[in-house]
């Protein structure tokens, strides 16, 4: 079966996700922003075999770890879309505006594209672009589990925000309406902070949907 762990990682409390195959122990880490030994322990204690680093988008809280967890692992950071360049070439002095220490640049290993798919194990993930809270920004859908690695597009009452560079928020409710919301109620997500929903609570109660 497919199972997803959340470390929650930095200040920020982003959701960092340990996705495996509980049968071959296969696993990608999706959005590294940080305290990679963390991440590194969570995964030990898993018994997992980390096989990848997935990128969402570039915002410093998601991929400021990436490098880290890449030399941790030994392993590619896949994603996100090409369009997220300035923003992981900028981790460093975004970081250093905030007062933050710890966070590197990103350099992919390879940039994705609206429908690549990538796997763990036999769990096939069907890549969108869905840009609006970044402009490079991507999800990852399971269909056969209906679960969505959804980084920070949409969350349980709520949407990504739009006021970083990059942002549009135009851009963004056409993501949600185009390629989040045509999916069926009961496709769950775990977004990039705070707790999971469904689609389904989200197209009946989000405020920002109605």
């Amino acid at each position: 079966m497919l199972q997803i762990s959340v470390v929650p990682v930095t200040e920020y409390q982003q959701n960092c996700c340990i996705v495996y195959d509980d049968q071959t122990k296969a696993a990608v880490v999706v959005d590294p922003g940080g305290e990679v030994e963390k991440i590194a322990a969570a995964a030990d204690e898993l018994g997992v075999m980390v096989e990848a680093v997935w990128l969402t988008h570039g915002h410093l809280d998601h991929a400021g770890g990436a490098e880290a967890a890449k030399s941790q692992f030994g392993v590619e950071i896949i994603g996100p879309h090409q369009a997220d360049k300035m923003l992981l070439d900028n981790i460093e002095t975004t970081a250093a505006g905030y007062g933050l220490t710890g966070m590197f640049n990103a350099s992919p290993d390879r940039w994705l594209q609206e429908g690549d798919s990538l796997s763990v194990g036999e769990h096939e993930f069907d890549v969108r672009h869905c840009p609006g809270h970044a402009p490079g920004h991507v999800v990852f859908i399971n269909h056969a589990n209906k679960v969505i690695l959804m980084g920070d597009v949409l969350f349980k009452g709520s949407i990504g925000r739009t006021d970083l560079p990059g942002g549009n928020h135009q851009s963004l409710l056409e993501s949600i309406a185009q390629k989040i919301m045509t999916l069926d109620d009961d496709y769950q997500f775990v977004c990039g902070h705070t707790e999971p929903s469904t689609i389904g609570a989200e197209r009946s109660t989000n405020p920002f949907l109605q």
